[in-house]
């Protein structure tokens, strides 16, 4: 508040005196009143510092206790609405059905008895043979048939649900949605070949914060770093021909960078072995492996798929020297919940869900943390090109509104799916505008939204522009 030396009248008491200016509120007030007008305001403040107060209680509590949100509310009381008129449903039909039961009991007690009474004839007569035995005992077969399936009677179940569905909807759009279909190559895209500017068969790519591209060289058997816009890459791992020195790999199939020590961890499936390199030096992390995708979460938790095993394992940071976690599948080869058969790329998500491409089931498999069995997210309906098949999925990775992005090798295109839904929707085509994908396998976006994809039958890394 201001001074001012001329009386006027005050605000508070409409008296005409000395009066202080306020800025806030522009209104005038007596050095008598606005010792009051300072307290309202002090006391106004506390009011707000305590409704801040409470209202940061409640986020704390809220991320202690995530079970608390509304949103979770909203969705137990549907739970509980749900089974409530499943349990009243099913009642209804217990009761007409222990009504009807009597009916059935009669119907067969009245065919025991006239058997029964064929029985005892044959008893009495003391003349039977093989063909009157078979005759009693697919008599006595008919009847327990017709008491476990009656058949007049029988349960259906109607495709139609009197359950209210529920859906998830959002208003926060995607950061992502949509590229422009002719892709610029950055990597590779000079036939096949192992110089500088080459690739051949490529296959797992990471994208580091400077746009620098790290490349999986399968058949190369090395690792390659594109430095943003380069025209060549540079051997980073590998490079001395096939083998299974400390120096050498053998047909590489995936690759990260540990952020924390700016290390690469490489899938080194040939060898059964997961290696580090760390400025020119190795480390075998984990052994006897057929690794074929490897992820990190953002605790530094190191997640491999074992392509023999059929199963994702996960490790400590630092703890290599044992057999690791068992965080999905290994349930043997099969295509149950819990099983997988020939898994190749993975992606974990901030919550530790992860997210395996399942080759030979040509789906892909969300496993929450601790899950015993995971679900089907996208394709499992036969290896197909329609829009709810895949047929040999590769690259998997997952936006912040859980939409999954697939590499659908055989079909030669991207596919985004949204978990929950029946089918997904071609991110890039075969045959789109000038991209002609042949047999994409790894994928990745960088910071800007931008997607790469690992071309790799046309031995090449291409960039396919975000659309804003």
């Amino acid at each position: 508040m201001g001074m001012t030396n001329n009386k006027t009248q005050c605000f508070t008491c409409n008296k005409e005196k000395t009066i202080y200016s306020c800025k806030g509120c522009s209104n005038r007030f007596s050095f008598t009143d606005v010792a009051e007008q300072k307290q309202l305001l002090n006391e106004e403040l506390q009011h707000i510092t305590e409704d801040y107060d409470q209202f940061k209680q409640r986020i704390n509590e809220q991320k202690q206790n995530p079970q608390n949100d509304a949103l979770i509310k909203q969705i137990d009381q549907w739970e509980r609405n749900s089974i409530e008129k499943v349990q009243e449903k099913a009642q209804n039909w217990r009761e007409i059905v222990l009504k009807y039961s009597p009916t059935v009991i009669n119907d067969i007690e009245m065919k025991l008895d006239g058997l029964s009474e064929q029985i005892k004839q044959i008893q009495k007569e003391n003349d039977f043979n093989e063909t009157k035995l078979n005759y009693l005992r697919n008599q006595l077969m008919t009847i327990t048939e017709e008491f476990n399936n009656p058949p007049n009677i029988s349960i259906e179940q109607d495709s139609r649900s009197f359950i209210n569905e529920i859906s998830f909807i959002s208003s926060k759009k995607p950061k992502w949605d949509k590229w422009k279909q002719n892709a610029i190559t950055v990597a590779g895209g000079n036939k096949q070949g192992q110089e500088l500017n080459q690739l051949s068969g490529p296959m797992g790519i990471f994208i580091d914060k400077n746009k620098n591209i790290f490349i999986a060289d399968y058949d190369n058997h090395r690792i390659v770093e594109w430095k943003y816009n380069a025209k060549e890459g540079q051997i980073i791992a590998g490079g001395h021909g096939r083998g299974d020195r400390m120096d050498q790999l053998d047909h590489p199939t995936d690759v990260i960078v540990d952020q924390q020590n700016h290390s690469i961890i490489i899938a080194d499936w040939g060898n059964r072995r997961v290696i580090q390199w760390l400025n020119q030096d190795q480390q075998i992390l984990i052994d006897n492996i057929y690794c074929m995708g490897l992820a990190m979460d953002k605790h530094g938790f190191l997640y491999v798929s074992d392509w023999k095993k059929n199963e994702v394992r996960r490790w400590n940071i630092g703890e290599y020297n044992n057999e690791g976690i068992k965080v999905a599948g290994g349930n043997g080869q099969g295509d149950q919940l819990n099983q997988l058969s020939s898994p190749t790329f993975i992606f974990v998500d901030e919550h530790q869900s992860i997210y395996v491409s399942d080759n030979n089931n040509h789906r892909v498999m969300k496993w929450r943390k601790d899950a015993k069995k995971g679900r089907i997210v996208a394709g499992g309906n036969g290896k197909g090109q329609n829009l709810d098949q895949l047929f040999g999925p590769r690259g998997v990775i997952v936006d912040d509104l859980n939409q999954i992005y697939i590499a659908d090798r055989r079909n030669h295109r991207i596919m985004r799916w949204c978990e929950g839904k029946e089918e997904g929707e071609t991110v890039v085509a075969e045959n789109g505008e000038g991209n002609q994908l042949n047999g994409p396998t790894g994928l990745s976006f960088d910071d800007e939204g931008n997607l790469y994809v690992v071309d790799c039958e046309n031995r090449r890394i291409q960039k396919f522009e975000i659309i804003l």
